[in-house]
């Protein structure tokens, strides 16, 4: 076949836009079955490239069956079928549908990270340095890296009142994950599993997989209904008592001693979820529930909405009755938490750059959070209730208007903007009136700005379609 040239982009390694022309070419029939393609060196020379990078190319081309070598005659085309043309045609109106839809300008999701202050550089010096040691090379322990439990045994007992000894810490990849091992471990003791409602439907969903029964707790704007758990046949209690999900209460002391002293009465056990419990704006953040009492509660906690949901790192601590008990079922499990990010989180945790980390976020956020209230109130005074503005890194807010959940949503993406429902989160009922998650963690003040006055046009001009 004669030479072909294709544009370049410095963006992306060129091995692997050799790779995707030829592939989309094979694919739409433009390269037959058979046709040779131009040597390694020849195609190098046109596009101006390495040997290695077209070499590159090919080879993945060959290890996935789009192309053969054919020892000194070069590379030729393999035989497919015609389902890969007919799936780009069928791709088309799809594509035409997405760009029809109104540019997204601000989207008010929760969880997300500041990517402007990720400590990147120190961490990719940290990471850098891990993967000199020896242990970056094996298979990393089966309940986690004794480095980063030591470090955690030291954070839980100053930042959150929690006294555990290293060998009591399980570290895996997230907590679904970890809910998922331990309903395995408690299926065989308990049939049900109380849950908030609303709630977190992760947790839910990680809790039927084990064929467990749901009791729904009801929790209202002001708490938890902890007057109706004796009243309740579940043993297992799975809460969020630092910062609700989403209603971002808190549970008081009295209320934490209430199911403390309710799982003893019980002979039952407390899933103890502290995912946010770092961002608290008002006050500093109160101890946890296993501070109060470690043999009943199950802890876990994570680093995904403190540090980088994509570092995949949670823990649990687990009470003396039962960590016997889960070493034993799971001892033969991998470790499913990356080592290199736990010894690169352990490094970075001992040389006090976490701690710098959560304090620096921490005055973001609490800027970010007051903004965006400010703004709100501006905007929508009386029409608005703003629930859960004192911590975490959303805001709830309950519109007075007579229009639906989804109403409101499907205006905002009118103008640009993305917000988020609540109605998931409820498993037994709803909310009187439409409630919607704003989070802020991402956004600049200017988008914080931008999307609110786009909020508030939005929910106050009515649309030529509706």
């Amino acid at each position: 076949m004669n030479d072909f040239i294709f544009p370049m982009s410095p963006k992306e390694p060129k091995y692997k836009q050799i790779y995707q022309q030829l592939k989309i070419l094979i694919e739409q029939g433009n390269l037959k079955s058979n046709d040779s393609l131009p040597s390694i060196r020849r195609l190098a020379e046109t596009l101006q490239v390495s040997r290695n990078t077209t070499l590159t190319a090919y080879e993945q081309l060959v290890a996935e069956g789009y192309i053969r070598g054919e020892g000194r005659k070069g590379y030729f085309v393999n035989e497919l079928e015609q389902v890969f043309l007919q799936q780009e045609e069928a791709t088309v109106p799809t594509l035409s549908t997405t760009q029809e839809q109104p540019a997204l300008k601000i989207d008010f999701r929760a969880g997300a990270v500041d990517q402007a202050y990720f400590p990147l550089k120190t961490w990719r010096q940290f990471a850098n340095r891990t993967l000199q040691l020896e242990d970056s090379f094996i298979y990393g322990e089966p309940f986690g890296e004794p480095l980063l439990k030591e470090q955690l045994t030291r954070y839980l007992l100053q930042a959150r009142g929690v006294k555990c000894e290293a060998e009591a810490i399980i570290i895996g990849s997230s907590t679904q994950q970890m809910l998922l091992y331990l309903g395995c471990l408690l299926k065989h003791d308990f049939t049900s599993v109380i849950v908030e409602d609303p709630g977190y439907v992760g947790a839910r969903q990680a809790f039927k997989v084990n064929g467990f029964e749901l009791e729904a707790l009801p929790v209202l704007e002001h708490g938890a209904q902890l007057h109706l758990l004796p009243n309740m046949q579940s043993r297992l209690l799975y809460i969020t008592p630092s910062h609700h999900f989403p209603y971002g209460v808190t549970m008081t002391i009295q209320q934490r001693q209430t199911v403390i002293q309710w799982a003893k009465k019980v002979d039952g056990y407390i899933i103890e979820d502290d995912y946010d419990s770092e961002f608290r704006y008002g006050q500093q953040p109160f101890p946890a529930l296993a501070s109060i009492d470690h043999s009943r509660v199950i802890y876990i906690g994570t680093f995904s909405k403190s540090f980088l949901p994509g570092i995949r790192l949670s823990y649990m601590v687990l009470p003396k009755s039962l960590l016997y008990r889960y070493k034993e079922q799971f001892s033969e499990f991998e470790q499913n938490g990356s080592s290199l990010h736990q010894l690169t989180m352990a490094a970075f945790m001992d040389k006090g750059e976490w701690t710098r980390h959560i304090k620096r976020m921490r005055i973001i956020y609490k800027q970010k959070m007051h903004y965006l209230v400010e703004q709100l109130k501006q905007h929508f005074g009386n029409d608005m209730t703003i629930l859960g503005e004192h911590s975490g890194l959303y805001v709830l807010i309950k519109l007075h208007v007579h229009l639906s959940e989804n109403q409101l949503i499907q205006r905002a993406a009118q103008y640009g903007v993305k917000v988020y429902p609540t109605s998931p989160f409820f498993l037994q009922r709803s909310a009187a009136e439409p409630i919607l998650q704003l989070g802020f963690s991402k956004l600049t003040m200017e988008d914080i700005h931008q999307g609110v006055q786009l909020l508030a046009k939005a929910w106050r001009i009515p649309l030529n379609n509706e």
